[in-house]
């Protein structure tokens, strides 16, 4: 079997999320999001350094970067690359979201890959995106932290992923390993909740809050 349909893939996928797209949408409005807010380069700093409008495109653009690699594998392109196995799509959709979390246009450091891994849990099980989504939209509308949203949606998509994907191992693994690696990058964010100086997020865009 041909290597070249999966080295495609995987480096189409790493280049796709490897797009700063937040930190761009903040350098074409002159501010660099890293110098502000909490210093992520992520869509919910975007949100807080730029506005509602901002932050929402940001928040797209980051998804989508994330779901069509995964969309491709899936599907394959025609005269490029045929369609994938559950096995290399599944390693596509991780290169994807390491191309956000370690973007080389940034030095290798980006944001923390929830936007990202969000696109591409949509096209790998939205049954399992769907039970993230419903513990983000809780747990946020509760306590108003983005940090802990995303921290409980990355727990609750590993049962659910169990649950709803019963027969596929690669997309069982790789949705356990994104929960990881979303977790693992609010360590700081955890921290400061646990001391109480993490920041709450205003739905109207307050730099301040969030």
């Amino acid at each position: 079997m041909s290597l070249w349909p999966a080295i495609f893939y995987v480096v189409a996928a790493f280049l796709s999320g490897s797009i700063p797209w937040s930190w761009l949408l903040g350098k074409f409005r002159g501010i660099d999001i890293r110098n502000e807010g909490s210093g992520n380069a992520g869509a919910t700093n975007l949100f807080r350094v730029c506005g509602r409008g901002a932050g929402l495109t940001g928040l797209f653009l980051d998804t989508l970067k994330g779901a069509l690699p995964v969309l491709a594998a899936k599907y394959g392109i025609t005269g490029i690359a045929p369609p994938a196995g559950d096995w290399i799509m599944a390693v596509t959709a991780i290169f994807a979201v390491i191309g956000h979390v370690f973007s080389p246009w940034l030095g290798f450091k980006g944001g923390k890959g929830v936007a990202t891994a969000l696109g591409v849990l949509v096209v790998l099980s939205p049954l399992t995106v769907a039970s993230g989504l419903v513990a983000f939209a809780l747990v946020l509308s509760t306590t108003r932290y983005v940090s802990l949203g995303s921290i409980s949606a990355a727990v609750a998509v590993i049962p659910s992923v169990f649950i709803f994907e019963p027969d596929k191992l690669p997309v069982q693994m790789i949705i356990c390993l994104l929960a990881v690696l979303v977790m693992a990058r609010h360590k700081s964010n955890i921290v400061k909740l646990l001391r109480g100086k993490e920041n709450r997020f205003s739905f109207h865009g307050d730099k301040n809050a969030g």
